[in-house]
């Protein structure tokens, strides 16, 4: 998902390789500037304010249209070490988060609120997705990694162990505790969390007094109000060949679009394994190349987007078409178009 109006093109693909989604241990904990602020007056009377780094893995950019620069900037300085303080408690990555606690010692007490909201919001999509969707797989990612890192794919044999540490309903929530019921098993938040803390970040800004804003976090995006001149954000869908052929444009004031696709992180040559897995077969489904999904929220598009191309395209469509206020978009890998009943770019 890319914002057209943003003017500085980088190669993500390598940076999320090597760090993942919600970042690495050794660089998670800061937040790097990428592009300083930047601002121009472009109708006497507004302000176009950008500013970029790299947070959660991935590179994060802002956009305001205001009256007052410094007001924006300060925005943004809040907003950024929102995400920054996010990152610490659902990163996987950062040895003092309680999800790092849990995967490593497979418990924990008294959750953080936040950590406690996303993780109810997992597993209520859990449950409506008959396991599509699964927090549960980081046993599956990390035998991909392990595999990659060591020069084969892996085997049935391995996969169908490391399915019996994989499942939603062996991770319980007790009140301000969190456990698992079997042994090694693992989670991730990389299909749900980054989405939660954009909307986080979208809120910060509104309550700062900067209500057109849009957020770009690695192809999970926010937008509120307006674009100059009253215009509307617009969207571009990701080319998945990365040849600027934009199969679709979106236009939207209020709202969230991301996308998943196989891409961008991948742990072999064909890019048969992927970070995107099947809960059940302990696969990559193969069937899309890209889907992306347009919903009230970025944590709802972020998870939907997911669970839409686990569930393959006609079953994908057919789940979103039951989500209230959601639409999604599908390229399959034969380079067909397939769209929501009310997907309107």
């Amino acid at each position: 998902m890319n914002n057209i109006n943003e003017n500085k093109r980088i190669n993500r693909r390598s940076f999320l390789k090597l760090s993942g989604l919600l970042g690495v241990s050794t660089m998670a904990s800061t937040i790097m500037p990428v592009k300083p602020a930047e601002a121009f007056l472009f109708n006497r009377k507004e302000y176009k304010i950008s500013e970029m780094r790299l947070a959660m893995g991935t590179f994060v950019s802002i956009t305001a249209i205001h009256k007052s620069r410094s007001q924006a900037e300060d925005a943004f300085a809040q907003a950024f070490e929102e995400i920054n303080r996010l990152t610490s408690i659902l990163s996987r990555f950062q040895e003092e988060s309680p999800v790092y606690e849990l995967n490593s010692t497979g418990k924990i007490k008294g959750i953080p609120k936040e950590l406690k909201d996303v993780l109810i919001d997992a597993q209520a999509l859990y449950r409506r997705s008959y396991g599509a969707f699964d927090i549960t797989v980081k046993p599956i990612i990390d035998l991909y990694k392990e595999c990659s890192d060591r020069g084969y794919d892996p085997d049935s044999n391995q996969i169908a162990n490391v399915l019996q540490r994989v499942g939603g309903s062996y991770l319980k929530l007790d009140g301000n505790s969190l456990y698992f019921t079997r042994s090694n098993m693992g989670i991730t938040l990389d299909g749900i969390a980054k989405g939660y803390i954009v909307d986080k970040v979208s809120y910060i800004l509104k309550k700062n007094g900067i209500k057109n804003h849009l957020i770009n976090a690695g192809g999970d995006i926010r937008t509120s109000g307006t674009a100059a001149n009253g215009k509307k954000w617009t969207i571009a869908i990701q080319d998945p060949h990365k040849q600027r052929r934009y199969p679709d444009l979106i236009h939207m004031n209020n709202g969230a679009v991301a996308t998943s696709g196989n891409y961008e992180v991948y742990y072999d040559k064909q890019k048969v394994f992927h970070h995107i897995t099947n809960p059940r077969t302990g696969l990559s489904p193969q069937q899309s190349v890209s889907v992306s999904v347009m919903a009230p929220t970025v944590q709802k598009a972020d998870a939907l987007s997911t669970t839409v191309f686990v569930l393959e395209p006609q079953k994908g469509i057919n789940f979103i078409n039951s989500q209230p206020e959601c639409e999604c978009f599908i390229i399959e890998h034969n380079g067909i178009i397939k769209r929501s009943s009310g997907w309107i770019g």
